[in-house]
């Protein structure tokens, strides 16, 4: 195998590893990869996070399947989010998230093993966390840090053209 292979091979694990990693953070993902009846259903979900699994080495990429522009992409259905990896790192990654009209479930919370820190760069948003009483409201420019395992959940986000977030987790390891 000609050291171009070989690195298209790792970088095909790598997007495979990044993958499941995101699914064991993210309870609806993995839901949605569960409810995936074949391969072609887990190489769209993959994409619609950013990630791709499907294309065979040597390949080039889609035309225009990487944007450097974080407010370019469509909006998703309203109700629901897309998320992309924008960047990674040992023990880091930052994601780009796309809300529109979303919230997660009632009965939910994210419980993260990571630190995540967020910012709003488009739209709106209220986010409330299980040791507070009411939820609290976020505007473009806002971000903050959660620490890892403090429960939180989206109460809602902006109709289209959505809400646009920065989030940049890292595990404790990397706290140093």
């Amino acid at each position: 195998m000609a050291e171009a292979q070989l690195q298209q091979f790792l970088e095909k694990v790598r997007q495979l590893n990044a993958f499941v990693e995101l699914t064991e953070t993210d309870p609806a993902l993995r839901q949605a990869l569960r409810d995936c009846e074949h391969h072609h259903q887990v190489v769209e979900l993959a994409s619609r996070c950013g990630f791709e699994i499907g294309r065979r080495w040597g390949e080039p990429p889609q035309p225009g399947a990487v944007s450097t522009n974080l407010l370019s992409q469509p909006c998703p259905p309203q109700g629901a989010e897309s998320c992309s990896v924008l960047v990674r790192g040992e023990g880091w990654r930052l994601e780009r998230i796309h809300s529109c009209a979303a919230t997660t479930p009632g009965d939910q919370w994210y419980d993260q093993t990571e630190h995540e820190w967020i910012t709003l760069v488009q739209g709106s948003a209220l986010l409330q966390f299980a040791d507070e009483p009411g939820a609290r409201a976020l505007q473009q420019g806002d971000w903050m840090l959660i620490a890892p395992h403090r429960r939180h959940r989206v109460v809602a986000t902006d109709p289209a053209p959505g809400s646009v977030w920065l989030a940049l987790f890292w595990s404790a390891s990397c706290a140093g």
